[in-house]
């Protein structure tokens, strides 16, 4: 089977429809949303319409949870807090709705996905967690591989009972051991932060145990646009270049 995986899609329709129609072109059996669909971006609404329409599940992101808690803006700094509080005034009740029904986990075919860290850690980095405690989780976690998003950067954490290693993912395609453990960054639709400014999502093979990390080109100048039209803070346009 072929899982493609996506995150952190920010309300950006220009990115999300490109990734889409490459998935469309992959013959993959299933779409997994890690979160944080919307923020930054100025099409939430629409982003959320399309992952309903697509029935593509998806987890809840730090985004997600101010829709859910209001108070949980105070953990923003003051950019990110304003533009999510015009995020929350483009959603329909319907949305908000669905949103804030989201879980912060997901285990499908055996595999966990979580939008910050396993097991079910919404707001923390990948990249704050210490090799030590990195094992204690490997250890406790039942799954061979969890996916997470959230750093909007590739990466991939290995752990083969031992040893902990930690390699940044580039476009292609990565072979890994089943004898081991993983915990795989997958990047970001929306707003990539990695030096490339394409699109990003990953597709898992099960069958040739092999992840493929696309990287999709779309119409940034009209996302820009669209965040300036918004109102939304201009970082948020000049950070998809």
């Amino acid at each position: 089977m072929k899982l493609a995986v996506i995150s952190d899609i920010h309300a950006n329709m220009e990115a999300f429809r490109a990734v889409l129609a490459d998935i469309d072109k992959m013959n993959v059996g299933a779409i997994i949303s890690l979160g944080d669909n919307i923020g930054y971006g100025p099409e939430p609404n629409q982003a959320i319409e399309l992952i309903r329409e697509r029935k593509i599940p998806s987890v809840m992101g730090n985004h997600e949870m101010v829709i859910a808690d209001h108070s949980y803006l105070e953990r923003f700094n003051p950019i990110a807090r304003k533009s999510l509080k015009k995020t929350i005034g483009m959603l329909t009740p319907d949305s908000i709705n669905y949103i804030r029904k989201m879980k912060p986990c997901s285990v499908f075919q055996g595999y966990r996905f979580v939008h910050g860290f396993p097991p079910d850690m919404i707001s923390t980095y990948l990249f704050q967690i210490s090799d030590t405690r990195l094992r204690n989780v490997f250890k406790r976690m039942k799954e061979r591989i969890c996916f997470v998003g959230h750093t909007h950067e590739l990466e991939i954490v290995g752990f083969d009972g031992q040893e902990i290693t930690r390699t940044p993912m580039h476009k292609g395609i990565t072979f890994l051991y089943d004898e081991k453990q993983y915990i795989i960054n997958i990047g970001s639709v929306g707003q990539p932060r990695d030096g490339n400014n394409n699109a990003k999502y990953a597709i898992w093979d099960t069958l040739n145990y092999h992840i493929e990390v696309r990287f999709v080109p779309y119409d940034i100048a009209s996302v820009v646009n669209k965040i300036l039209k918004a109102g939304l803070p201009k970082s948020h346009a000049n950070r998809l270049w």
